[in-house]
């Protein structure tokens, strides 16, 4: 169990900052800077965004779903302001990020067999 906590932990890192060498606008410092993000990111998605799907429900309902993709890029814009080193040019790069993080993490879980 702990084990499969540190290799999702360390994949969300490894993604966020192969995003960050991406000309999109995603900041991050260094891999220690990934660390941090991909458990504040972790937390924000296990504690705020629940919360938020919940309370845009029928705007979520209304949209089709499409409106998941801003409350991510709300996560993901909230996760840069509480993390020291990790930072975004625009509201593009926080609606593209958490996409690009998803597609990334696929990948690499589907590389490892995990």
């Amino acid at each position: 169990m702990l084990t499969k906590l540190l290799v999702t932990w360390v994949v969300n890192a490894l993604s966020l900052w192969i995003i960050s060498r991406l000309p999109l606008g995603v900041t991050l410092e260094g891999f220690g800077t990934a660390l941090w993000t991909a458990l504040v990111l972790g937390l924000l998605n296990a504690l705020v965004r629940p919360v938020l799907l919940l309370l845009t429900l029928p705007l979520n309902i209304l949209t089709l779903g499409l409106f998941t993709l801003v409350i991510n890029a709300l996560i993901f814009a909230l996760a840069a302001s509480l993390v020291k080193g990790f930072r975004l040019n625009s509201w593009v790069s926080a609606l593209v990020g958490p996409v690009l993080l998803t597609v990334l993490n696929a990948v690499l879980f589907k590389l490892l067999g995990a």
